[in-house]
């Protein structure tokens, strides 16, 4: 499949493994420049190295960042510059009864689900509206 992708850069956050490794695979076959993003530099190098091993042609970078924390988000946005396609996929849950779950879990969840994506979203977004191209996906 051509998805017109090459050339074209992409962030996939929450991508060491799992959907987002998946997803950041996917781009990186249809030649997009892709960074992909995790915790600990650990699991940022060995996602690369997997990516590079299936992909020895593709345009893969990473970076290690919390992206559950603005100062993350701003580490990743520093490191990565300008995207046209941003995939919000970092998420979390903690599987526990609800009537369970703490309020400082609830606000933990919510920092990392829904505003991590709002400040990446909010850094790439006039880039893209200005360049008149780009995608911001959540998942």
């Amino acid at each position: 499949m051509d998805l017109q992708l090459i050339g074209h850069t992409a962030l996939v956050t929450g991508s060491t493994a799992g959907i987002g490794y998946a997803i950041a695979h996917a781009l990186a076959a249809e030649g997009a420049h892709v960074t992909i993003n995790g915790r600990t530099q650990a699991a940022v190098d060995k996602a690369l190295a997997r990516l590079k091993s299936s992909l020895p042609d593709a345009h893969v970078k990473g970076i290690a960042a919390d992206g559950s924390t603005a100062a993350g988000c701003k580490q990743m946005i520093s490191a990565v510059g300008e995207v046209d396609i941003l995939i919000n996929n970092l998420g979390i849950f903690d599987p526990k009864p609800f009537e369970s779950i703490p309020d400082a879990d609830w606000t933990h969840f919510f920092e990392t689900n829904v505003m991590s994506g709002v400040r990446l979203s909010r850094a790439f977004l006039p880039g893209m509206k200005s360049r008149n191209r780009g995608r911001i996906i959540f998942i």
